[in-house]
Parts: C-alpha cells; structure tokens; sequence
C-alpha cells in the first residue's frame, strides 16, 4: 500500500534549509519541493505522460517567488492537463512560443510585412505618404505594441493629439492605414478580430476639401492671363494639354512619345500610371494634335517625354508646374491644376453631355461600365464628339490668337 504523503505546510516550506545533499520535501499528487544545497528552493511536478506513461517532471517556479498555494494551483492545472491526455511540459512550451509570436508581432513589425505587399500597388509618392505618416504620428507610441494587445482606446487616444492640432483629415488617413495593417493581421492568423474597426467614429468628419476651380464662363480671363505672361513654350504647351485632355497633373507631366498613336489618333496611358491603375484611352483632338507638333520641335533621341525638364532634359518635367504656374499669375486659392478637371466636368454637363462618357473621359469609371450602354466603336465615337467639343470649346474661349499653337505659329517657332 502506497505510503500516504502528508502535505506541507507553509512554515515547513519556510524553514526548510539547505544540507549536504539535495533533498525533497512532498506535498503530495506529484508536487514537490526540491530544495538545495545552495539553499534555493524550486517547486517541480512529477507526473506519467499521456499515452506512454513514461515518467517526466515540470518546474513550477522558486520558492518564495511562487508560494505554497500558487504551486498548489499549478499542479491543478497540470492534473486537469492531464485528464485530458494534454501533456502539461509541452503545453506550457506552446504558450510561451505564442506569447514570443505575440510580443514578437509589434505594430510596426506587422506594419512593415503589410507595406511590403501595399507599396506594390500604389504610386512611389503614395507609398512615401503613407510610411511617413505612420512614422510621424503612430510608430513612436505605438509602434512597440504586440498588435495582439492593441486596444481602441489606446490607439484613440494618440489619435486625440493628432486631431488637436485640427489635423482630421490625417486622422482620417491614419485610422484607415492601421485598420489596414490590423486586417491583415486577421488575415495572416495573428490575431482573431480587429479591434480598431470602429475607432474613426470617435472623430469628426474632417471637412470636403473641394479642389479649387473656376466658373465656365472665366475660362477666355484663363487663356488670356497665360497669353499674357511670359511662359516657356514647353510650360504652356503643358498646361493646355492638360486642360484640353482632362488628365491629372501625373498623367499629363509624364506623357511619353511611345503613348501616341497619331494614326489611330489615341493617347493610351498605361495602366501603371493611371491613378485607379487602368488603362486610359484619350481620343486626340485636332488642337492636341497641335500641341504634339509644337512639342516636336523638342522631342530628342534620349528623352522619351513629351515634356522634357528644363533642367535636366533626359527628365519629364516637374509634376508641379502648372499649379506654380497658376500661383504666379494671380490665380492663387482660386485654380490649381486639377481643378481644369472639375472645369471640364461641370461645363459638359452644362452642355448636356452623358454623364457616363463624361466621367470616362474623367477616368472615373472603368470603360466596361460605359460599355453596357454603348459597344466599341460606338463608345469611342462618343468619346471623340465629346473631346472635340471641349478642344474647340478652349479654342474658342482663346479668341484663336491666345492659345499655344498659335502663339508660336505666331512666333514662328521651329
């Protein structure tokens, strides 16, 4: 008959002392106190695996650090382990690599895996944007946080500083990059949901920021305040393709030759230039046209662009010119580049143009949606009356003499 182990009691736990040889000292149901001959005192659970019965043994911890009760829990949750055939030592082992995998997936560690795949599939300017932006506002006190741990209100709360400064509509951005990065923690198996799903509700709406424009009927002011004012042919060739095309300040400043098709009288941007990463077709226009033949006097062997830098001329030019341009000539708060954009907008629809084409000339919806109403050729029929009307729209708004072809037709330039 197996000898009935008495248990202990915290004062033998206590006064137990060290002697010559290594002892232990039993409470009985496979827990044990070893107790040294440097007078340590560790706590360990002796127990048969599950399935192979062979014996092992677990550490519980230092005695005082872990008492006599706390050691009495242990061995419970080990039993408990055990009824289930769980082997206590190798769940144990489970949970500290979780709670290294956890502490190990930091915000800005998981951040980085998620910018890695998102830079992919945005502009260079935009990735910069968003990494600096989480650098500046989110990495210094957050960055450090198992994502497993982060909580809306301790991410609302440095959010809070960023709205006091009356920054909303980085706030807005912010919320949503790291809804972002914790998606994707939910989808790589990280964490189980997403915490800061809901935490741009605890923020104003930052107001609509329109771009700023102006009325159809101030266009002809436009196109005689750019004949007035002393512009580099190229400069001003670049501003009235940009009007005449519709096409954002990127699309248009990066124009290469390669991308016109004159017989076809087209101009294909590639989908990887086109903000909604699409590709764009443009039907040229006769003032177009024009324009590439001012430009031809400029095209070289090593540029590929149809608006070569000043500075450098194997570079297109700065992406930023034309809204510096309009700043300089009085037009400051009132136009910027892509405001030609909403000009154009607002003018056809005006002149009762299909809402439809009107945004596909935009870029704004893909083809295929235009397509339901309209086959191919049909589309792009509509397309080029559309075009058409708004280049001799501009033309005619310039008084002829005023636009760019006719002023180095007028100059006798190339």
């Amino acid at each position: 008959m197996a000898k009935k182990v008495i248990p202990l009691t915290n004062t033998q736990v206590k006064q137990a002392k060290a002697q010559d040889k290594e002892y232990i000292l039993s409470d009985g149901d496979g827990l044990q106190l070893k107790i040294k001959t440097t007078g340590s005192k560790t706590w360990v659970f002796k127990y048969s695996k599950p399935f192979t019965k062979k014996r092992s043994n677990i550490g519980f911890g230092v005695y005082p650090e872990v008492s006599l009760a706390q050691a009495r829990e242990k061995r419970k949750n080990a039993r408990e382990l055990l009824a289930q055939d769980i082997d206590p030592k190798t769940y144990k082992d489970e949970q500290q690599l979780k709670q290294q995998e956890i502490h190990s997936n930091t915000l800005q560690v998981v951040a980085e895996n998620w910018f890695s795949i998102k830079q992919s599939s945005i502009s260079p300017n935009y990735a910069k944007d968003i990494w600096r932006s989480m650098e500046l506002h989110i990495f210094p006190s957050l960055g450090k946080y198992p994502v497993a741990s982060l909580t809306a209100p301790v991410v609302i709360a440095v959010l809070k500083k960023v709205a006091k400064e009356g920054n909303l509509e980085t706030v807005r951005r912010l919320a949503q990059r790291l809804n972002e990065v914790m998606t994707f923690a939910v989808n790589t198996g990280l964490i189980h949901a997403n915490s800061l799903s809901g935490i741009r509700a605890a923020f104003e709406k930052p107001a609509v920021k329109h771009m700023a424009t102006i009325k159809p009927e101030e266009l002809p002011e436009l196109m005689q305040t750019l004949n007035a004012s002393n512009l580099q042919i190229v400069t001003r060739a670049l501003i009235e393709w940009q009007l005449h095309t519709m096409t954002r300040s990127n699309e248009s400043a990066k124009a290469e030759w390669s991308e016109i098709d004159l017989d076809k009288k087209l101009w294909i941007i590639p989908a990887e230039r086109m903000k909604m990463k699409r590709e764009h077709v443009i039907p040229l226009t006769k003032q177009m046209i024009s324009i590439l033949s001012v430009l031809s006097s400029f095209k070289r062997p090593y540029c590929p662009y149809l608006f070569p830098s000043n500075r450098d001329p194997k570079k297109h030019i700065n992406t930023e010119t034309v809204n510096k341009v309009l700043r300089r000539i009085g037009y400051h708060n009132r136009l910027v580049a892509h405001g030609f954009r909403a000009l154009a907008s607002t003018t056809l629809n005006e002149q009762e143009f299909n809402p439809d084409v009107i945004e596909a000339a935009l870029a704004h919806v893909d083809k295929n949606t235009v397509r339901k109403a309209y086959n191919r050729a049909e589309y792009l029929k509509h397309r080029t009356e559309l075009m058409t009307w708004w280049s001799e729209h501009i033309e005619e708004c310039a008084k002829g003499s005023l636009s760019v072809t006719a002023s180095v037709v007028n100059a006798k330039f190339g």
